[in-house]
């Protein structure tokens, strides 16, 4: 998600806003989807590329596993793709 406005951010607990992550993934410090594997996330956020941003598959594809496992959130966990 391109964040380039305020509002486009997450928010922490405080209601302060979270320059990390996005409004659809982070709000009020949780992330909205816990549990979710990456390649999970990787599998959704595709879709949504796909059809609210009109982006084909493969770059979307491209796009989410470039960039997904550089955020904070999965740097611990394993890439096996």
């Amino acid at each position: 998600m391109p964040m380039k406005k305020e509002e486009d951010f997450g928010t922490n607990p405080d209601g302060s806003k979270n320059y990390d992550y996005c409004r659809f993934c982070f709000q009020e410090g949780r992330f909205t989807d816990e549990g979710i594997t990456m390649e999970e996330k990787i599998d959704k956020l595709v879709k949504i590329a796909v059809s609210q941003l009109g982006m084909t598959e493969e770059q979307a594809k491209t796009m989410a596993r470039t960039r997904i496992p550089k955020l904070k959130r999965w740097q611990g966990e394993q890439r096996g793709f």
